[in-house]
C-alpha cells in the first residue's frame, strides 16, 4: 500500500479517535465549561489560532516602528482594554481568562510568539471563533494603527519588566469595589475628609 495512503488512514484514524474522546466527555459533562478542558481540546485550540489566519495575512509585516514611545502606548492600551483578560504580563492569570473555555493563553509562550506579526494582527483585527477572542477590527475606536502597536507589545511580553507592570496597573480599569475602596482610603489619609481637588490659578 502507497505510504501516502498510509498517512491518510491514519490522520483519518486520529481524527475519529478524537472525535471519539470529544463525544465521550461531551456525553459525561454536556457543554459546561467549569470542566477542566480535554489535551485533545487545548491541541484543537491552538490548531484553530493558528489557522484562523489566512495564508496573505501572515505575511504582512508590521508597518510600526518600534520604539519606547510606541510600547508605552501600546502598554498603556493594553492595561486598559486587554488585561482584564490577558493580564498585565500576557500570562492570562486573570479571573475571566482562567474561566474561558478553552482558558486565555500564556503570551509569553512559544504557542502565541512563534505566531508571526501578521497572524497577531489579524487575530487582534478578527477574533477567533468558537473562543473568547473578540473582533476589535469591526468599527470600533480601535484602528489598525492600535492592532499593530499591539502586536509590538505581545513581542516585549516576554521581556516586561516589574516596574512596567506597576505601571499598569495604575491604568487597568477598576471594578465599582475597587473604586470605594480607593475612595475609603483617600479619606481615611485625609482625615476622614475627601480630598478635594483645587486647580491652581495661573497669575
Amino acid at each position: 500500500m502507497p505510504k501516502l495512503l498510509w498517512f491518510f488512514l491514519g490522520v483519518i484514524t486520529l481524527a475519529v479517535a478524537a472525535s471519539g474522546l470529544i463525544f465521550l466527555q461531551t456525553s459525561a459533562n454536556g457543554f459546561s465549561a467549569r470542566v477542566q478542558s480535554s489535551a485533545v481540546e487545548r491541541w484543537a485550540a491552538r490548531r484553530i489560532r493558528a489557522l484562523a489566519a489566512p495564508a496573505g495575512a501572515r505575511e504582512r509585516a508590521n508597518p510600526v516602528a518600534g520604539s519606547p514611545e510606541i510600547l508605552a502606548e501600546a502598554r498603556a492600551h493594553w492595561a486598559d482594554h486587554c488585561a482584564t483578560c490577558h493580564a498585565n504580563n500576557g500570562s492570562g492569570d486573570t479571573e475571566m481568562g482562567k474561566h474561558f473555555y478553552p482558558p486565555a493563553p500564556d503570551m509569553r509562550q512559544a504557542d502565541t510568539q512563534n505566531l508571526t506579526d501578521g497572524e497577531l494582527f489579524y487575530i487582534i483585527q478578527n477574533g477567533i471563533r468558537f473562543t473568547g477572542m473578540p473582533a476589535w477590527g469591526n468599527g470600533t475606536s480601535h484602528d489598525e494603527e492600535d492592532s499593530w502597536k499591539l502586536v509590538r507589545f505581545i513581542r516585549h511580553l516576554p521581556h516586561l519588566t516589574p516596574a512596567e507592570e506597576k505601571e499598569m496597573e495604575e491604568l487597568n480599569p477598576k471594578t465599582p469595589q475597587e473604586l470605594k475602596e480607593e475612595q475609603e482610603e483617600r479619606e481615611f489619609l485625609n482625615g476622614g475628609q475627601a480630598h478635594e481637588h483645587t486647580p491652581h490659578k495661573h497669575r
